[in-house]
C-alpha cells in the first residue's frame, strides 16, 4: 500500500484532506454546479459524503482503486450501524464529483463491480449536467429572437409539436455545450422533446444543429463499423499513443 494511503485517518488527516478538496472545488468545480458536502453536520459529526470524498482523495492525483467493503469499513469507524455505503456512487453520477464506479462501462479505468476511484478534482463527472444557471440572457428576449420556436425542430411554443402533434410545445432553456454552464451565449430554446435526456450527448450550434459530441460514451453505443472508423481516426491522430501514459 502507498505510504500516503491510510486505512484509518486521524481528525487532522480528515481536515487536511477536506481542506485540499475544498480548495480544488472552489477553484474548479463550483462553477459547474458540483456541491461540496459539509464536513460536519449540525450535531458536529462528520458527514458520510465528506468522509467518502476525503478517503478517496488520499494521495491525489495518484488515487487508488477502493472497494465498497473498504469504504464501508472506514465509515463504520464513525457510523457503526451503517450497512452499505452508497455515497461514492451518488457523489459521482448524481452530485458531479469525478468518481468512477465499476460496472458502469466507464472509459477511464476498468474497475470491478463494487470498486471506486476518484479521477479528478478539477473536472466534473462527464455525465453530470447540474450546472447552476448564472447571469442568464433574458429568457423572453432569447425566445423572441428565435421566433418563439424550438431552435432544433422549429415547433412553436404553445402550439402542437411538429413531430409530436398530440403534445403542446413548451420551450425550455437548453445548453449549446452541456459541458459548460448555462449562461448567456451558451443557451438556445428547445422544446421539451428536443431537450430530452440524450441532449447531454451533443454540442449544438446557435441554430440547434448537432455539430460535435459532448459525451464520449456515445461512441460505445454506436455500431462496430462506426466505432472502428473512430478508432482508426483517433489512432492516427494521436500516433498510437497510449492514453494512460
Amino acid at each position: 500500500m502507498n505510504e500516503n494511503i491510510k486505512s484509518q485517518l486521524t481528525d487532522t488527516d480528515i481536515r487536511s484532506l477536506y481542506d485540499r478538496v475544498s480548495k480544488h472545488h472552489g477553484k474548479c468545480l463550483n462553477k459547474y454546479g458540483v456541491k461540496l458536502p459539509k464536513l460536519v453536520n449540525s450535531k458536529g459529526y462528520y458527514t458520510k459524503d465528506a468522509l467518502v470524498l476525503v478517503y478517496l482523495s488520499q494521495n491525489y492525483p495518484n488515487t487508488k482503486i477502493t472497494s465498497k467493503e473498504e469504504l464501508t469499513g472506514f465509515i463504520r469507524e464513525f457510523y457503526s450501524n451503517v450497512n452499505d455505503v452508497q455515497q461514492a456512487r451518488h457523489l459521482g453520477a448524481q452530485k458531479g464529483w469525478f468518481i468512477v464506479a465499476g460496472g458502469r462501462d466507464n472509459i477511464d479505468f476498468e474497475l470491478l463491480r463494487g470498486e471506486y476511484k476518484l479521477i479528478s478534482l478539477t473536472k466534473p463527472y462527464p455525465a453530470f449536467h447540474g450546472h447552476r444557471i448564472e447571469i442568464t440572457e433574458d429568457w423572453k428576449k432569447l425566445k423572441k429572437r428565435y421566433g418563439n420556436r424550438c431552435a432544433t425542430c422549429g415547433s412553436i411554443e404553445g402550439k402542437p409539436n411538429i413531430h409530436w402533434p398530440n403534445t403542446i410545445t413548451r420551450l425550455q432553456k437548453s445548453h449549446i455545450d452541456p459541458n459548460k454552464p448555462l449562461i448567456a451565449g451558451n443557451m438556445i430554446p428547445q422544446c421539451q422533446k428536443c431537450n430530452r435526456a440524450d441532449r447531454n450527448n451533443w454540442v449544438y450550434d446557435e441554430r440547434g444543429r448537432v455539430i460535435k459530441l459532448a459525451n464520449p460514451n456515445v461512441i460505445k453505443r454506436s455500431d462496430d463499423e462506426i466505432r472502428l472508423k473512430v478508432y482508426k481516426i483517433l489512432y492516427e491522430e494521436f500516433e498510437g499513443k497510449n492514453p494512460y501514459e
